[in-house]
């Protein structure tokens, strides 16, 4: 089934631009020129597999978009920004996306980057038959279903994040350094920086920490991060 990719940005020739790469990837694409346009498209579509999202647009801008779905959805994100400013990346992640690419971008880099992420989530299916279970104390994860619970209540992460708690939890008593996080995570020899991967982190804290868990992620000073006890 061929992933289905939702454009947002009020540039015209940028989402020409960006569907002509995704459809030569063998992707559907849909168009959006602001947020409320948006929001209106995800209403009627329910297929919607990721999100290649401007933050600089007029009416609703690409942070408030991401704000107002997070309430809702956790469908993958990925910014696209004309600034390479880091608070403007780094408040996106606090947000809830994904991933980051600045204007002007490589289109081969772009679908490289929309293509980890999608494999981070997998293929949109029907079925919860065969379901992968991982567990560990009350962590428990459902690969098939991309769902993630604490002592049985629902946790919502973004694929990125989902990706990284997984890899923990296959692996519970390996400490992970910055490096060996962003390779779980980040395919095709994607780069990010260490602040980055530090949001990631922060971001998965306080979710946990919503539904009670205190410590789902240990910081070794120095080393690097480890999966708690779980208990």
């Amino acid at each position: 089934m061929k992933a289905n990719v939702l454009i947002v940005d009020d540039d015209a020739h940028i989402r020409e631009v960006i569907a002509f790469a995704l459809e030569k990837a063998d992707m559907q694409v849909e168009h959006a020129a602001d947020g409320r346009e948006a929001l209106d498209v995800l209403q009627s579509n329910t297929t919607i597999d990721l999100i290649v999202l401007d933050i600089n647009m007029p009416e609703m801008d690409g942070l408030e978009l991401c704000r107002e779905l997070r309430k809702t959805s956790q469908t993958p994100i990925l910014f696209l920004s004309s600034r390479d400013d880091e608070i403007d990346r780094i408040l996106g992640l606090e947000l809830g996306g994904d991933d980051y690419v600045t204007k002007p971008f490589s289109p081969r880099e772009l679908v490289a980057r929309i293509n980890a992420i999608l494999k981070r989530i997998g293929p949109r299916t029907n079925t919860t038959k065969n379901k992968h279970i991982i567990q560990h104390g009350k962590l428990k994860i459902d690969d098939e279903q991309h769902a993630i619970w604490w002592d049985q209540q629902t946790v919502a992460l973004t694929a990125t994040e989902f990706a990284i708690i997984r890899q923990m939890a296959r692996y519970p008593n390996k400490v992970y350094s910055r490096e060996a996080i962003m390779n779980s995570a980040y395919e095709f020899n994607i780069h990010v920086s260490d602040r980055t991967i530090d949001s990631h982190i922060r971001h998965i804290r306080a979710k946990f920490s919503a539904v009670g868990c205190v410590k789902i992620i240990e910081t070794l000073h120095s080393v690097g991060y480890k999966l708690s006890s779980c208990q």
